[in-house]
């Protein structure tokens, strides 16, 4: 089975059009600025009605003549009847406003005025019209008695369109607006301050608009004798409210605070921002008035009462919320472009809360699908592979809560006389995993001046924005796409190119590529105890896609036949294997299959050799003197101390000489330990897999005949890897058995297993750490070289763990 081909990064597109393009129409015309031959001077705007009274309804339009204009309302064409007229401006009048709720006759609704000329259609802002009404009260005032220097508040509530003005009578007199302790607060609010006996009486609330006049019930305030001059500690009667207004209205942040002595009421902010001088205001002794509100005073106010010349203070907050509404920052401008090339529109709008873009052909809601496309939060609209129909007015319509606006511009399609028709016949045949053959006949008509072809591809999954193409020249009729991924559905179609245009989109065919068996999976081992192991590897979900996962085989190294395959999905990512024999190096082997079959395998050896002789070593050297825990005398310690450094010294100064030694010994180790130098035929296999001898050579493990990798080899049995890495320099062989510096540590012998040899690093386990040096005895038959009583003394040195092998 041929190994995988990895999926490869989408190519950069061949693209014959930025060469073609330039020959084929002049420049196309930008900027014709966002009239689009066809805008609004005037739009209708927000009204509040009375029932039987005329409405006006303004609309102009400038435009290519002749305009048309028309009107909607609830995005339903208004019929022509007596009961509205359509003025020659293209304003709508209607002659008597009609309440009807509930019903269909009713004049309220949203109006929209409808422009269009030959060039497109364009519509309006949204009007709401909305009738003059006026409800009973929600909050009367109420009784209040009040000392003398005090403070008395009263409050009524109440709803109509437009907002009522309210006003406030005592004994049914209006009460006199320039006396300055009397505060009226636009929303139903009259505070008197430094109360006298004459403030007593009957106060009453009124409210007015164009619908009715409303009076509340009275309330009576009595005014007792002068309070007693005790301390009062501060207090806010009324704190501010959350509060919600669009730009350009009025905020009245009301506090009300009372005390002895009188408290100073003062404002700030809650996130330490100045709330700043122009358009700000303080009415009576402590509500704050800001006018022609902006988003930027969005914000928690908090109002503070502090007893003079003290730190004594009382604070009450509120929110005030600020929206603004659509206006845009980009309009959309006209653009002309060439049949067949992409046009895109850019529109961009702000306001508080943030609005929501739509987009209107011809005053149509356009959605994406096909060739169009919206992208980024709709502020662009893109239009690929344009042709005459795409040719009309395009609006971009931004609205929130605190209202809409709307923008237009036009896309002229340029068209050439001549130009060829679609290429026909195209056909798409899967050639292998990574390719697909495209084949077509030329046009009908206008075929001589053909300069070439260009294909378009793209998966059929993805968004036309992603589409790439590939030039091929005139006299080509059939193109072969590469470096496509497998199993996967493509949508192709052609188009021809003449110097004056390109023609129209041919027919779109789709075709899938071949699948084919995955690739080797990934795989590491790690050595979880002495009988078990963590196998690991990435997840694969695809493999689930197409009726697939993995299977798992593993056996000691020393035997023919493998325990499984064991099933495992594409979604799992590791796999633990125990009760395994802590004396046999095991080979893993992991493979990935789907519905073409099963991948290549990765393979491990991994030995557990190493992890249960790990717990029976002792510390290569405890350079640590420990102390009876009783012993808490200044001697005891200092000599403990010196102990321990003059220990450590020694065993830095015995670790560099036995590293040292060590080197020196590599090279004739590797002369003394090799196998005999005989012919081919004659020559071990397993010697000649352990020191890398040519594939052709190298012995077979089990009857699959799998191939033993080197290099886990060497992990396995490191001083195979050193011998094969020593230091080609010319060294000293030490031959005096007993050398001095050099400790007995470590021995090395040949061990079979099942045909080929392993150079083992064994470890003493009966030997203390830096003992000195010892003669060990070598097995007769090790090899050349040696010394004739088959002895060599070793440089000292920690004993080195078997590390398991790893698939990192």
């Amino acid at each position: 089975m041929a190994a995988p081909r990895a999926a490869s990064p989408r190519r950069r597109p061949r693209l014959l059009l930025p060469l073609l393009l330039p020959l084929l129409l002049p420049a196309p015309s930008d900027g014709l600025g966002h009239s689009a031959e066809l805008a609004f001077a005037v739009e209708p705007s927000d009204d509040v009605a009375v029932p039987g009274q005329p409405v006006m309804l303004g609309c102009r339009v400038e435009g290519t003549p002749p305009v048309r204009i028309s009107w909607r309302k609830n995005g339903v064409e208004l019929p022509e009847s007596t009961h509205s007229t359509l003025l020659a401006n293209g304003s709508l009048m209607i002659h008597h406003f009609r309440l009807d709720p509930g019903g269909s006759l009713s004049d309220e609704g949203d109006y929209e005025c409808v422009a269009q000329n030959r060039f497109g259609l364009v519509v309006s802002r949204k009007a709401r019209i909305q009738a003059a009404t006026m409800s009973d009260f929600h909050v009367h005032p109420q009784a209040a008695v009040g000392e003398e220097g005090g403070v008395a508040r009263f409050q009524c509530q109440i709803h109509g369109l437009p907002k009522p003005l309210i006003t406030w009578e005592k004994n049914r007199v209006p009460i006199d607006t320039d006396n300055e302790r009397y505060t009226l607060l636009p929303k139903g609010v009259l505070q008197i301050t430094g109360l006298r006996a004459e403030d007593s009486g009957v106060f009453y609330c009124v409210a007015s608009n164009i619908a009715s006049v409303r009076v509340s019930h009275g309330a009576r305030l009595t005014v007792s004798g002068s309070g007693s001059g005790a301390y009062k500690e501060p207090t806010i009667l009324v704190g501010p409210e959350n509060l919600t207004l669009t730009v350009h209205q009025t905020a009245v942040l009301e506090c009300v605070a009372t005390g002895n002595p009188r408290p100073i009421v003062s404002w700030s902010r809650l996130d330490g921002r100045p709330i700043g001088v122009e358009g700000i205001q303080v009415l009576g002794t402590g509500n704050l008035i800001i006018s022609d509100v902006t988003v930027q005073h969005s914000g928690v106010y908090v109002c503070a009462a502090n007893r003079p010349g003290t730190r004594v203070r009382r604070t009450a907050q509120g929110r005030l919320v600020v929206q603004a509404p659509a206006e845009f920052v980009q309009h959309p401008q006209s653009i002309s472009r060439p049949a067949g090339t992409t046009a895109m529109f850019t529109c961009q709008a702000q306001g508080e809360p943030p609005p929501h873009v739509t987009w209107l052909k011809n005053g149509q809601v356009l959605g994406p699908g096909g060739h169009v496309r919206l992208k980024n939060n709709n502020s662009t609209l893109t239009i690929s592979g344009i042709g005459p129909e795409d040719e009309a007015i395009y609006q971009c319509v931004a609205e929130n809560s605190a209202g809409s606006s709307q923008a237009s511009a036009r896309l002229t399609v340029l068209w050439a006389e001549g130009l060829p028709g679609p290429p026909l016949n195209v056909r798409a045949v899967s050639v292998s995993s990574t390719e697909v053959r495209v084949s077509w006949n030329e046009p009908l008509v206008n075929t001589k001046e053909i300069i070439g072809y260009v294909l378009h591809i793209r998966k059929a999954a993805d968004p036309p924005e992603l589409e790439y193409q590939e030039a091929v020249s005139k006299s080509t009729f059939q193109h072969l796409v590469s470096d496509l991924e497998p199993s996967t559905a493509y949508s192709f179609y052609i188009k021809a190119y003449t110097p004056r245009g390109a023609s129209s989109a041919s027919t779109p065919t789709l075709a899938s590529t071949l699948g084919e068996a995955p690739a080797p999976p990934p795989l590491s081992v790690r050595v979880l105890g002495s009988s078990s192991l963590q196998l690991l590897w990435e997840p694969w979900p695809r493999l689930a896609q197409h009726e697939g996962g993995f299977k798992l085989f593993y056996r000691p190294a020393s035997k023919a036949s493998f325990t499984g395959p064991i099933l495992l999905p594409g979604t799992v990512s590791s796999y633990n294997l125990s009760r395994l024999d802590p004396t046999a190096v095991y080979e893993v082997k992991l493979l990935a299959y789907n519905q073409h079959g099963d991948g290549n395998a990765t393979v491990r050896f991994v030995s557990l050799r190493g992890a249960s002789e790990r717990t029976a070593l002792s510390p290569p050297c405890d350079c640590r003197k420990e102390e009876a825990t009783n012993q808490t005398s200044t001697t005891g310690i200092v000599i403990g101390i010196h102990i321990g450094v003059t220990c450590i010294i020694f065993c830095v100064l015995f670790l560099l000489f036995g590293q040292r030694g060590r080197v020196l010994l590599c090279k004739d180790v590797e002369n003394q330990l090799s196998p005999p130098q005989g012919p081919r035929s004659q020559r071990d296999p397993g010697i000649l897999a352990l020191n890398g001898a040519g594939r052709a050579e190298r012995g077979r493990l089990g009857r699959d005949e799998k191939r033993v990798d080197v290099k886990e080899l060497e992990q396995l049995f490191p001083l195979a890897g050193a011998a094969g890495q020593a230091d080609p320099r010319p060294n000293p062989r030490p031959t005096d058995p007993a050398a001095p510096g050099l400790c007995e540590e470590t021995q090395f012998s040949m061990l079979p297993l099942q045909g080929f040899g392993l150079l083992e690093e064994m470890t003493s386990e009966a030997k203390a750490p830096c003992a000195g040096s010892a003669a060990v005895p070598l097995p007769q038959d090790a090899g050349p070289g040696l010394p004739s009583d088959g002895q060599v003394a070793w440089p000292s040195m920690a004993p080195v763990a078997q590390p398991a092998l790893s698939g990192q």
